[in-house]
């Protein structure tokens, strides 16, 4: 008797591959590692807070996050695609909120993403392309319980914060090659490597100053929308992180304008180095071409040339020669071209 084989299950196993950490917190003190599938449990949980960390996780993964917490359909798409500008999304009682995160690799800035979730009871951050681990900020919440029991709320300021702060040691790695390249410029003209440099970190921190931009304007929304996420005490935290993202946006703008300032200086300085070489040439040229014009008159070899036949013609000539190059010498020194 042939028994007909059940179909395959379409339900993707979730991998725990893109998990970094998954925890529930009651009063701010974490009461169990859990997995992905007992979220939505603990988070019924009366005083529960289930806080995950994510990171490049795979399809299968967040929509085993999106099902324990009922997350909307754009949402989870949005954190599956990293090309998101920063951005807040308000879906029902949830709040999505896009940032992005910088490193300095190779001398070059790289960019990344992450993806927040956020609502009643839990958090969710995914983290796409070039970031730090959030794992410091876990621990130092974790080290202050009182903090931590504000809820959900206080973990969303602590990941946006601990994100704007890790913009400042990109800025200060590219400050102090500023002030390097600055230096030389006053010295000698720059090269053509250092001046290849200068448009790679303008164009660096416009795309830095552009990504942050947004910003802004998330943590506007989370200091003055009335959010049900956000109760009002926290909001004057989320005006700290506003005034460091404005902060950061002004130390942009002020290393642009000094990179620019750089390199305008390198081509005045050039342009000055040139001007002075053109007046020692300009100058030699002016004493030899006295010699050289009476020598060529006295060297045409004409039969009637009154000064061929002088006694002392020969060394009037050279007498007059070395007058004329010498104050011409003299000249050109005082007027500071030689």
């Amino acid at each position: 008797m042939n028994v007909p084989s059940l179909p395959a299950s379409r339900s993707e196993p979730v991998s725990a591959e893109g998990v970094v950490a998954a925890g529930a917190y009651v009063d701010g003190r974490r009461v169990a590692n859990i997995a992905i599938s007992e979220a939505s449990s603990w988070r019924a949980k009366p005083g529960h807070v289930v806080w995950i960390g994510l990171h490049e996780p795979d399809m299968a993964l967040l929509g085993a996050v999106q099902k324990q917490f009922d997350l909307h359909d754009l949402a989870i798409e949005d954190a599956n695609h990293a090309h998101q500008r920063p951005k807040i999304e308000q879906y029902g009682e949830a709040l999505f909120i896009v940032a992005r995160t910088a490193q300095l690799i190779e001398g070059r800035i790289a960019f990344g993403e992450t993806h927040i979730f956020i609502g009643e009871g839990y958090l969710v951050s995914v983290r796409h392309g070039a970031s730090t681990s959030y794992t410091p900020v876990r621990e130092r919440c974790e080290s202050c319980p009182r903090a931590l029991a504000r809820g959900e709320d206080y973990i969303l300021y602590a990941i946006l914060d601990f994100i704007v702060d890790n913009y400042s040691p990109v800025l200060e790695s590219i400050h102090e090659e500023v002030e390097a390249i600055e230096d030389d410029v006053l010295s000698k003209p720059i090269s053509k490597a250092q001046i290849e440099r200068l448009y790679m970190l303008r164009r660096d921190l416009l795309r830095l100053r552009t990504a942050i931009g947004p910003l802004v304007e998330v943590c506007r929304r989370l200091e003055h929308d009335e959010l049900s996420m956000v109760r009002k005490t926290m909001q004057p935290l989320f005006r700290d992180v506003t005034d460091h993202v404005r902060n950061i946006q002004e130390r942009i703008d002020s290393m642009r304008e000094v990179l620019a300032f750089a390199f305008e200086a390198s081509l005045l300085v050039g342009q000055a180095q040139e001007t002075a070489v053109s007046k020692k040439l300009a100058s030699w040229l002016a004493i030899i071409a006295i010699p050289t014009a009476l020598a060529g008159i006295y060297g045409m070899n004409f039969k009637h040339m009154p000064e061929l036949e002088w006694e002392y013609g020969y060394f009037m000539l050279l007498g007059v020669m070395l007058t004329a190059c010498g104050a011409l010498y003299w000249r050109f020194r005082r007027v500071g071209w030689l």
